[in-house]
Formats: C-alpha cells, sequence, structure tokens
C-alpha cells in the first residue's frame, strides 16, 4: 500500500511538473505546426531548385511551384470586428390579443 502510494505520488507530481496550470497548449502546438511547416516547405524549394533544366517549360514549372510554395502574409484583424445588430428584436414579443 505504501509503494502505491509513493508511485502514485511521484507520477502526479511528474504531470503536475510537465502539465502546470498557465500553460498553453493551443499556442505551442500551432506554433510548432507553423515552423514544420515552414521547413518542410524550404526543404521541397531546395529539391526542386536543384533540378537541371534545360528547356523553357521545366524553368516555368519550376518557377510555378516555387511561387506556390512562398508563404502569404497572414491578414490582421477582421474587417468586422462584431457582428451587425440585429434591427427585429428577438425573440420577437408576442401579439397584446395572444395573451
Amino acid at each position: 500500500m505504501t509503494m502505491f502510494l509513493l508511485r502514485s505520488a511521484f507520477w502526479l507530481t511528474l504531470a503536475f511538473m510537465v502539465m502546470r496550470p498557465g500553460v498553453d497548449v493551443g499556442d505551442a502546438a500551432s506554433r510548432l505546426s507553423q515552423d514544420a511547416m515552414q521547413q518542410g516547405s524550404q526543404f521541397v524549394a531546395q529539391q526542386i531548385d536543384a533540378i537541371d533544366c534545360h528547356d523553357f517549360t521545366c524553368a516555368g514549372g519550376k518557377a510555378l511551384v516555387s511561387a506556390a510554395l512562398q508563404t502569404a502574409p497572414q491578414a490582421g484583424a477582421p474587417m468586422h470586428v462584431q457582428p451587425a445588430a440585429l434591427s427585429v428584436p428577438l425573440p420577437r414579443p408576442r401579439p397584446d390579443i395572444a395573451g
């Protein structure tokens, strides 16, 4: 019984140290995903640049793929931060004759 409690305390302490409160896991995951996509795009671009081209169609294809791999800048704040107010109140008021 004592060994069970010691093991439980050890694993709970370890879990708390790994997943301590106040850590935003979603932000770290999105950053990791963005970094992985960027490194993958750079690797693919390097491999495409290494291809030897002797005609116009090959050079055009390389230019097209390298332009497609470049990341577009992210938009800042959206144009409409809050939805427009409704002119009709919801739910609509009941007529007086309905009771």
